[in-house]
């Protein structure tokens, strides 16, 4: 067993068999000074009777990729990956952790060693319980992506929560982890003698690997090759696990690991392919959250559920042809499945997502529907073989339907805006928040906003979102668009049509802004020794410039200020933290102000003039006007929506916020008369937040040189057009002092059709991009040194297996500095 870690120290009194170890940092030695890989090579193969390993007769190869100052770089893991190729190896361990999927060298050696048959297992993060927060490599379909869960069989706080975030706007996440192990008070190997106890998902990725490595020994070897591989392990292990009772998909996969299943499973197996998830059941609550949660209906964006496919026959497969739906009744007939799906299945995984609707002939059906999704893979035939080898896969379908919802209970969550990391350093939106610097939760319903979505489907409100612009979806249908922390820009169009959408055709616009201030995003910068380049955000909390053009219509503009304190409204108190201010509103309107500090680096100098009587300025933060036949309400700070790192919720505002968009419901405290506002409030253009021309943004952005169109999260009638056309009724209708738009010339409706096979997700080039791994420590014990201020990757550990386990492990640490693993010209990366 290789171990890729801190190193093992010389002749240490756990270990039966230490074979070699090596050096892959730029210091001269060999031993382990952190204890990090001693303990996780300990799990696997220690032979201590205190804190006996799962396979104490492997023998161990160490690696030390870390120094004892915690730092590494993607030149000492790539050599130490080949390494490992080169050692025929039969199984590798990571616990390692970052959320940049995007550092392609990184994930493409990954791709590299399971194309070379090499089993890879892979702690999922520590940054739970936050959803959208997986780490990778752990969240890469070929992966085996492993949470901790503690001995009640609760999942650990701290053990990350899926969905994956790479397929985000226009697709949806996968299912991760793939299984969950014990990982809290773990018993391993101290750093010299002795054992102890930690905890961390990076503890119970080697349960899971050590697992693994005795179901690689009790395959005869000359039939191992044959049988095992990162994909047939993965089926084993998925089908084996025991699916707890009340956690979702997301938070524990298949389930809890059972070694003697999966090894009953192996026993028989067959080169096969597989879906995972294979079941997906609306009346199977909470672990089909959130698909449970909220019921089909007609004239609804498509519903999407995106599955792995696992094909155990070959390193390379194909879906043979088209998947087919087969309703177990007639009215399954009601609906209608677009599927994509990957070109090529490679190494060993691939996906298979279904675009779900219900046709418009069940607008009033009320119950279930079954049946199964069936498609079949084939792959080369294995060496010695004449025949391809073929199987045949099925997904089980029990759908719950409903009739299509009012208008006014319908709310279109925009996606397509919500620009994370990464690629580009997107900040956080609370600027108190010192620990965790990236925006990088996926800003979707079911990651950071899940707890929302929870709350809007108590209140009966039916959430769908939209992953395309602004174009692709008719405004008759729904009674709000909620726009949350929107960080691009707009096409024109879209500005045009959301115009026309709110004041006449009636929708209700609900927008909560975040921070925008230059100045103190110039101040956030900071230079990264590793690119030897100053990083810098690239837009602030939200994109305050672009929302201020789509509300222009409107005559409504946030501001660059950067506002903190608590409030109360109607009993009801909130902190505001890090919010903008509104500068230009309407009159007639109704707007609600609050003293508080302005923190942004303009107010800062206020706030010191002030600071003798600790007087706060009053700041507007909520409008709410009728426009039209529609309705707005806008709001400065998102972060009362957002679990990530919420002090305190704001949801009792939203609910009214929507019953006054959806269904014109006044509450008398929002619409009070002292918050009636006579005449507007404005500010000229050149007070208006500016955008940044010190930033390539185009880099980061869905529309800024790019071609408005409808992706596959659209409804099936417009993919691949620019949408729905913009006639306008009651052009002369407008608002008071309004500019006429002239929206009439509609938009170019072809009937080009996306390639039905496959989407073709967004994956940048890291060259021009911030792009590192932001890695960090996966378990919360303390080491057993003093931990020194890191500049760098901070993880250690990776364990290596030859003809058994390697290991890489490392530990995931939140750092307020990212780093980017550059190569140089030879190949090796800089040094710092």
């Amino acid at each position: 067993m290789a171990v890729f870690d801190t190193g093992i120290r010389d002749k240490h009194p756990h270990f039966r068999n230490i074979k070699e170890r090596t050096n892959w940092t730029n210091e001269d030695t060999l031993n382990d000074n952190l204890g990090h890989g001693t303990f996780v090579a300990g799990v696997v193969a220690g032979v201590d009777a205190e804190c006996l390993g799962f396979a104490p007769d492997t023998e161990i190869y160490a690696f030390r990729v870390f120094t004892d100052a915690q730092v590494s770089y993607t030149s000492w893991f790539l050599d130490a990956f080949n390494y490992a190729i080169a050692t025929n190896i039969d199984v590798l361990n990571l616990s390692i952790g970052g959320p940049d999927y995007l550092d392609l060298p990184f994930v493409e050696k990954v791709w590299e060693i399971t194309a070379n048959n090499i089993i890879m297992v892979s702690a999922i993060g520590n940054d739970g319980p936050l959803y959208g927060t997986l780490n990778n490599p752990a969240d890469q379909s070929d992966v085996i992506g492993v949470g901790g869960i503690d001995y009640s069989d609760h999942i650990a706080s701290f053990s990350s929560r899926g969905m994956s975030t790479w397929e985000l706007p226009h697709g949806y996440g996968r299912v991760k982890p793939d299984v969950v192990a014990y990982g809290r008070d773990i018993m391993g190997s101290k750093i010299s003698t002795g054992c102890k106890s930690l905890s961390g998902t990076s503890v119970a990725s080697p349960v899971v690997a050590g697992m693994v490595c005795l179901l690689v020994s009790v395959i005869p070897e000359n039939n191992r090759k044959h049988i095992l591989n990162p994909a047939s392990m993965k089926q084993a292990l998925v089908e084996g696990a025991a699916k707890l009772s009340g956690p979702n998909m997301y938070e524990q996969g298949a389930g809890r690991v059972d070694l003697l299943a999966s090894y009953e499973i192996l026993k028989s197996y067959q080169p096969r392919a597989s879906i995972f998830p294979s079941v997906l059941d609306y009346t199977d609550c909470p672990y089909s959250w959130p698909f449970c949660r909220q019921p089909l209906y007609a004239g609804a964006m498509p519903v999407i559920f995106n599955t792995t496919i696992l094909n155990g026959m070959g390193v390379v497969g194909y879906v043979e042809s088209q998947p087919t739906w087969h309703p177990s009744d007639e009215e399954g007939n009601l609906l209608s499945i677009h599927f994509t799906y990957s070109e090529v299945i490679w190494p060993w995984t691939g996906y298979l997502a279904l675009h779900m609707q219900i046709k418009e002939e069940g607008a009033q059906f009320s119950g279930d529907i079954e049946g199964n999704v069936t498609f079949r893979v084939y792959s080369p035939p294995a060496q010695g073989e004449k025949d391809r080898r073929i199987s045949t896969c099925v997904l089980q379908l029990k759908l719950k339907v409903v009739p299509t919802p009012p208008r006014s209970k319908r709310i279109l969550w925009d996606q397509f805006h919500n620009i994370k990391y990464p690629p580009g350093y997107i900040p956080r939106d609370s600027l108190d928040v010192r620990n965790d610097i990236l925006d990088w939760h996926g800003d979707h319903l079911h990651t950071n906003f899940h707890i929302m979505f929870n709350m809007l489907r108590d209140a009966d409100y039916y959430v769908e979102t939209l992953g395309s612009p602004l174009t692709c979806f008719d405004a008759h249908q729904y009674g709000t668009l909620l726009l949350v922390d929107l960080e691009d820009e707009y096409f024109q169009e879209e500005i045009d049509k959301l115009r026309d959408d709110v004041i006449n055709t009636g929708l209700g616009l609900v927008v909560f802004s975040e921070w925008y201030n230059v100045d103190t995003m110039v101040k956030m910068r900071f230079f990264d020794d590793n690119t030897r380049s100053w990083w810098t955000p690239v837009t602030g909390g939200s994109n305050v410039p672009a929302l201020n053009d789509l509300l222009a219509p409107f005559g409504i503009a946030f501001g660059d200020k950067i506002l903190n304190g608590d409030f109360t409204i109607n009993g009801e108190q909130s902190r505001y933290a890090s919010g903008t201010d509104i500068v230009r509103f309407p009159g007639g309107g109704y707007v609600h102000s609050f003293p508080f500090f302005d923190s942004s680096e303009s107010g800062a100098t206020q706030n010191v003039l002030r600071a003798s009587d600790m007087s706060m300025a009053d700041s507007p933060i909520l409008g709410l006007i009728e426009a039209g036949e529609g309705r707005i309400a806008v709001y400065g700070d998102s972060n009362c929506l957002d679990s990530s790192h919420m002090v305190t919720n704001c949801y009792w505002l939203l609910r009214k916020i929507l019953d006054f968009t959806g269904g014109n419901i006044k509450d008398p405290v929002l619409f009070a008369n002292s918050a009636k506002q006579d005449s507007p409030l404005y500010v000229d253009d050149n007070q208006l937040p500016s955008r940044r021309t010190d930033v390539n943004f185009s880099a980061y952005s869905a529309v800024m040189g790019k071609e408005l169109i409808c992706g596959s999260d659209s409804r099936f009638e417009i993919w691949g057009t620019k949408g729905y056309n913009l006639q306008v009724r009651g052009r002369n209708r407008r608002l008071p002092g309004y500019p006429v738009i002239d929206l009439g010339r509609g938009l170019n409706s072809s009937n080009r059709m996306f390639d039905s096979r496959r989407p073709k997700l967004n994956v940048k080039s890291k060259s021009d991009s911030l792009g590192n791994k932001y890695l960090g420590l996966l378990y919360g014990d303390e080491l057993e040194m003093p931990v020194l201020a890191a500049s760098h990757w901070i993880v250690p550990s990776l364990i290596a297996v030859t003809g058994l386990l390697l290991f890489l492990s490392f530990w995931r640490i939140r750092q307020k500095r990212r780093r980017r693993r550059k190569s140089s010209g030879s190949g090796r990366f800089s040094n710092p």
